[in-house]
């Protein structure tokens, strides 16, 4: 079973100008995403996809491989499939690892990918126990599961209502393992009213009657969006070289 992992990258942040290229503990943060990705002992392939001639050269200088794509598309998943559709060489397995996660870690990634490889299920994705101040806000993405762990809706809101014993709560992470075919079954659908409402593109799929299967990740991770996030980020790398 051949596995690809493509990273989307767009240079375009209007928070933190040139995202991808932001120095963290003297990498750009896209060598960190493409060399936490490579950790992965399942995975064969790892691209970046981008919009950026400048993203491409510096992935090349690390030693990376990278992708130019469309400046035209709306979202990752169609940045991913763009690559996906471009290659010679075929993949049973597709891994979309978001650009701005600089504490992503392979191991994790193998952990997502069995699901897929060791059971029927056609497309996984991780979450992680939210904290407390997560858990409001509408920029954390979180998630209600089944007793098996397949997901029973994603929300910006905070899900499900507190009325009598505290739940856990679990926030979404944006990383995604597809079955290669069913990964281009999503892109033919269009898009449904819940998608659109939340901004949240996974929705398709369970509206149109598909199982996502969650994978509990027990690790820190980081999103970045600003500078204040980059120096969470560094200040957690520093400790974990102690």
């Amino acid at each position: 079973m051949k596995i690809l992992a493509v990273i989307p990258s767009r240079l375009g942040s209007t928070r933190l100008p040139e995202k991808p290229l932001h120095n963290i503990l003297g990498k750009p943060m896209i060598q960190h995403v493409y060399e936490g990705t490579r950790k992965s002992k399942l995975v064969d392939r790892v691209i970046v996809a981008t919009d950026s001639d400048k993203i491409v050269d510096v992935v090349k200088e690390f030693g990376g491989e990278a992708m130019m794509t469309s400046d035209q598309h709306k979202t990752g998943t169609d940045r991913v499939i763009e690559v996906v559709e471009s290659l010679e060489e075929k993949f049973d397995i597709i891994v979309n690892v978001q650009g701005d996660e600089p504490l992503v870690d392979g191991t994790y990634i193998d952990k997502l990918l069995k699901p897929l490889i060791d059971e029927e299920h056609l497309v996984s994705t991780p979450i992680i126990i939210a904290k407390e101040d997560e858990v409001d806000s509408p920029n954390v993405v979180k998630v209600v599961v089944d007793k098996t762990f397949n997901a029973l809706y994603f929300s910006r809101s905070k899900i499900p209502f507190v009325r009598g014993e505290k739940p856990i709560f679990y926030k979404h992470v944006g990383v995604y393992a597809y079955k290669t075919d069913f990964l281009f079954c999503v892109k033919n659908w269009p898009q449904t009213m819940l998608e659109q409402s939340e901004m949240l593109e996974q929705l398709r799929i369970l509206e149109n009657g598909y199982k996502i299967k969650t994978v509990v990740w027990d690790c820190f991770l980081h999103g970045v969006d600003t500078i204040d996030d980059i120096k969470v980020v560094e200040e957690y790398m520093k400790g974990e070289s102690k």
